[in-house]
């Protein structure tokens, strides 16, 4: 017997079978410089940024479509096609790769932005009313591209260490601050309206093709591939199996003559791995196995959701209820609160709290508490006190019982920061509470809770404000002034 040493690696040739072992364990990479959680942060911006380039050049809106609810519109169209894709997407998830489904997310996103910044906006080719329908048609495609992009990279995040989907997390809120900066200059600095929206347009075109260009190198660094590579169960970094003996590979026994019949071997369904006294060793010269991927059927997809859904039903509950409390005040009551001295700007000044302190609540979800399932399925429910505050806020319409404008303010402070913390808390921990190959599907599951959440509070607070609302002139100009402020909740 010769015994070779080959870079860390024992390697053992047997004269009789030709067999060499291998022992070797890969290192954990670091993510050095804070390069992938940066990329990360810029992937959760270029979820909402499409949408917000759309939605916050509202000015623009309302000179070109005067006397319509556009913005309205454009906010509805978005969450009924979001929720669409991101049921659809947890039914792909099995079917089409991951990155597969990222890049095509990208390329609905993008694809919007450029057609109506060039024919729109710069050429201006279509009438008031076909740009009407067009716009909307692009949100909803924008909605389908991002939200399938967005659930499929919570899917993403849940094979990496917490901290990365609080960092996508985080890069949400950022969208709207990024964007909403991006169309106070424009609009500062060119005076023509259709200069600079189109430059507003342009830039954030810019931003969304980095987002993209910086996934397209990530995904190809060994610290996600190692990561990935581990949930999937590919490679040396693959998932525990019960017949790993701790090195990564799965392990079988051979049955030789002495111990079976008449000198046949039995082998197990990984071929060319084998186990002799407790060490693991690789047949280099047993043959392929023939791999067939086929697509799960039906009854299989069902009950791979059944058996995620009844590890993190908890989380998912919390997910939904927080964001669907949220949609029921934000930005519809809000946009309601008037005072005698502020006037105009106080819903203005609300709704930059809230999205100020939802950014704040979104960065403290990266510190390390542990919550279970249960206890933040109760301080999500514990929010619902929000609700009747805000009410106080506005009615009885001609002297409401809070009046001061300091309440509105301090309730959409605490309804900002309770919003990003138990909105990312429950995204972050549910992928950690399954196994690793689970976790993409996890992800996938906890956003289908979270656009339910967005649905049903958005429905909650349209049924609400149609029994109250103004005349339909009247309507139609608050929505037209408030309802941009929606663009960072999602």
């Amino acid at each position: 017997m010769n015994v070779v040493s080959i870079d860390c690696c024992c390697v053992i040739l047997f004269r009789t079978n030709c067999t060499i072992l291998v022992n070797f364990e890969e290192p954990i990479p670091d993510d050095r410089y804070h390069g992938i959680y940066f990329a990360m942060l810029l992937a959760g911006v270029g979820f909402l940024l499409p949408y917000n380039s759309f939605i916050t050049d509202v000015d623009y809106l309302h000179q070109k479509f005067k006397g319509t609810s556009i913005v309205f519109d454009m906010s509805l169209t978005y969450i009924l096609v979001a929720l669409l894709a991101v049921i659809l997407n947890n039914v792909l998830v099995e079917r089409l790769s991951m990155h597969t489904r990222i890049t095509v997310g990208y390329i609905l996103a993008l694809g919007p932005l450029i057609f109506v910044s060039v024919f729109d906006v710069w050429l201006e080719k279509f009438t008031t009313k076909q740009a009407y329908v067009i716009n909307l048609v692009s949100v909803g495609v924008v909605a389908f591209g991002c939200t399938v992009q967005q659930s499929s990279f919570y899917g993403y995040m849940g094979m990496l260490p917490k901290r990365y989907t609080q960092g996508v997390m985080t890069g949400e809120s950022t969208a709207g601050v990024i964007i909403s900066l991006s169309r106070i200059f424009t609009k500062l600095l060119i005076k023509d309206d259709k200069k600079n929206t189109l430059i507003f347009f342009l830039v954030s075109i810019s931003m969304e093709m980095l987002c993209f260009l910086l996934h397209l190198l990530v995904r190809r660094s060994r610290f996600v591939r190692y990561y990935t590579s581990h949930a999937q169960g590919k490679g040396p970094g693959k998932c525990h199996d019960p017949r790993d003996n701790g090195t990564g590979y799965r392990v079988h026994h051979d049955v030789t003559a002495e111990e079976g019949n008449g000198g046949t071997a039995a082998s197990s369904v990984e071929e060319g791995v084998e186990d002799i006294a407790g060490g693991t060793y690789v047949r280099f010269d047993a043959p392929k196995a023939k791999m067939r991927r086929s697509w799960p059927g039906l009854r299989d997809m069902i009950l791979h959701r059944y058996v995620v859904s009844r590890v993190i039903w908890a989380y998912m509950l919390s997910i939904a209820v927080t964001y669907s409390i949220t949609l029921c005040l934000f930005p519809g009551l809000e946009s309601e609160i008037r005072n005698s001295t502020l006037g105009e700007w106080l819903p203005i000044l609300i709704m930059a709290t809230f999205n100020m302190s939802d950014f704040v609540g979104k960065i403290l979800a990266a510190l390390p508490y542990d919550w279970s399932g249960g206890r933040l399925l109760f301080f999500s429910c514990l929010r619902v006190v929000f609700i009747p505050l805000f009410v106080m806020c506005v009615y009885p319409a001609n002297e409401p019982t809070l009046s001061h404008p300091a309440w509105p303010c301090l309730f959409s402070l605490l309804m900002g920061v309770t919003n990003g913390y138990f909105g990312s808390v429950p995204m972050i921990q549910a992928a950690g509470k399954v196994p690793p190959e689970q976790r993409e599907l996890a992800g996938n599951t906890m956003t289908v809770s979270y656009m339910t959440g967005l649905m049903v509070g958005s429905a909650v607070a349209y049924a609400a404000y149609s029994f109250t609302a103004p005349p339909t002139g009247i309507r139609s100009s608050t929505l037209n002034i408030h309802t941009p402020a929606n663009t960072t909740v999602y």
